[in-house]
Parts: C-alpha cells; structure tokens; sequence
C-alpha cells in the first residue's frame, strides 16, 4: 500500500474546494426539483460522460474485487443520501455536524475492524476538527430532539466507505469507484421515485416531491453537478487510495472553508467570529494529521 499523506490531501483538497463551489446551487435545484430527480438526473449524466470518454480513449473499466466495490459504493451512497435527505427536516448545520462526525467513526472502526494503532495526536487532531466543524455550523443546542441524531448514521456510512476504500478496494481504478458510487445514488434515486408514485403521496418540498421534469434552469446546474462532482469524487477517492482513512479523512473539513469563501462570494453569506475561529481549529488539525506519517503511531 502507499502511504503519501501530502499528496492525499492535495487531492482531497482540491476535490472539496470544486464541491465548495458547485454545492452552493443545491439551493437553486431544490426549488423547484425534487431530491430523487437530483440523484437520479446526475447519475446518469455522470455515467453518460464517463462512458463516452472510455469509449474515445479505447478504456475499459475493470473490478479486481466486485465485493469490495459494492459494498464500499452502498455506504457511500446511502451515507450521503441520508444527508441530503436529513436537510429536508433539519438545519444544514445540524445535518452537515451529523456528516461530520465521520474521522470520529474511522478512528473507532480502524481500531475495532482492522487494530489499527492509533496514537494520541491523530486523535487530538480528528476531535479538535470535529470541534471546528461544531464552531463553524454553530448549532443551536436548545433545539435538539432525536431527529437530531440522524444524521449521524450519514457520518457512520461515510466513515464506512472511507474505510472500505482503502481496505477493500486498493487496487481499484478511482473512475471504478466514482461509477460504483454514483451508480447505487442512482438507484436510490431511481427507488424513491418509484415508492413516492406508488405510495401516491406526492409532496411540495425537494424531499417528497418524486419526479419532476427538469426545467432549463435545473437542468443546467445538474450538468454542472455531474461534471463537477465527478471530477471531485475522482479525487476524492484517489486520495483515500494514497494514505489511510484515518490521516487524510480530517482534510475533507476544508469543504467549510471553501464553502465560506464561496458562499460569501455568491451568496453574500458572512461567517461569524466563532465560525471563523472553529476553521483555525479545523486547519490547526489539519496540519498535525499532515505531518505525521503510517510508521509510528501518532
């Protein structure tokens, strides 16, 4: 296995600042689009590209191990569409808090699935980032009920599929994986359409709504989420590929940043003086996880 933490977290980096920017025109889709037709419409564009590019370059794709990218695509997936799903019933900053937790997850399953040795910087870095990520989404804890806590079973899969992929896939192509991916979102999207028209309880928000056809607008910023995230998935996963879940997870807490700058560039949004603190933890623990490599415990 490699272990090159620099170059892994380039890679993530670089994927999460594309995220920061394409992930600020959820809010114009969810207008007047539904979650199952976002999911659904951007698979299959993503698969369309990909498709099209092996077929001009005379590429195949290959699996050395269909258990192993299944399994790792089902968590990704499912970890993610309980995120968005989790928007339409709670604020961003509890949901995207619960998305988060994630490092945290890693450090307990790396240690309980595999015995990795973890040692005590790594696990004062991953809680300090989870402590920024609380500063900068700034929840308001007296509105707190048990729908709180759902999203923290979208932290759970996706720490899942962290691990999954460097544990079980890594020797897989990076496109492989992004197609795995995309492909079970798909079906989510695909099965709630399905259940939302047989169930015939057709909704008014981006969450109960089932099928919509797509108008110019929103057909325009899904192609521009199908390009986008499928280039940040890319390297998303290859970053995973390049040192262990554990090193690089924390650098995916840079999306915050870019999703400040971004926010304030489009949106006018302004960050407060907690928030802005809670990203200095957030590179502060970056950083520690950096400089350590796979040798030593650390």
């Amino acid at each position: 296995m490699q272990n090159r933490p620099l170059i892994a977290a380039a890679h993530i980096m670089t994927a999460m600042a594309i995220i920061g920017l394409i992930d600020q025109f959820i809010r114009v889709i969810a207008i007047d689009s539904s979650l199952w037709t976002f999911h659904l419409l951007r698979s299959v564009m993503i698969w369309t590209i990909a498709l099209t590019w092996l077929a001009i370059s005379r590429k195949r794709l290959e699996v050395v191990s269909w258990r192993g990218v299944l399994a790792r695509s089902a968590f990704n997936a499912t970890g993610l569409l309980i995120y968005f799903g989790a928007l339409g019933f709670l604020p961003v900053a509890q949901a995207a808090a619960g998305l988060f937790s994630a490092p945290i997850f890693v450090l307990i399953l790396s240690v309980a699935l595999f015995r990795l040795r973890i040692g005590p910087v790594r696990i004062v870095a991953a809680f300090t980032g989870f402590a920024g990520v609380l500063m900068v989404l700034a929840p308001d804890v007296s509105t707190l009920s048990p729908a709180a806590f759902v999203p923290l079973a979208a932290g759970l899969f996706y720490a899942m599929a962290a691990i999954a992929t460097r544990e079980w896939c890594p020797d897989e192509h990076a496109l492989t994986l992004t197609l795995g991916g995309f492909a079970f979102m798909g079906l989510w999207g695909l099965l709630g359409i399905v259940s939302i028209a047989v169930a015939g309880g057709e909704g008014a928000d981006f969450l109960t709504r089932g099928w919509v056809w797509p108008t110019p607008e929103v057909l325009w910023w899904c192609i521009v989420q199908a390009l986008g995230s499928l280039i940040a998935v890319v390297l998303l996963t290859r970053g995973y590929q390049l040192a262990e879940a554990s090193l690089v997870s924390v650098f995916e807490y840079s999306v915050l940043g870019f999703s400040a700058l971004f926010g304030l560039l489009v949106w006018g949004d302004v960050l407060s003086v907690p928030a802005m603190l809670g990203l200095l933890f957030i590179a502060a623990a970056g950083s520690l996880i950096a400089l350590r490599g796979r040798g030593v415990p650390a």
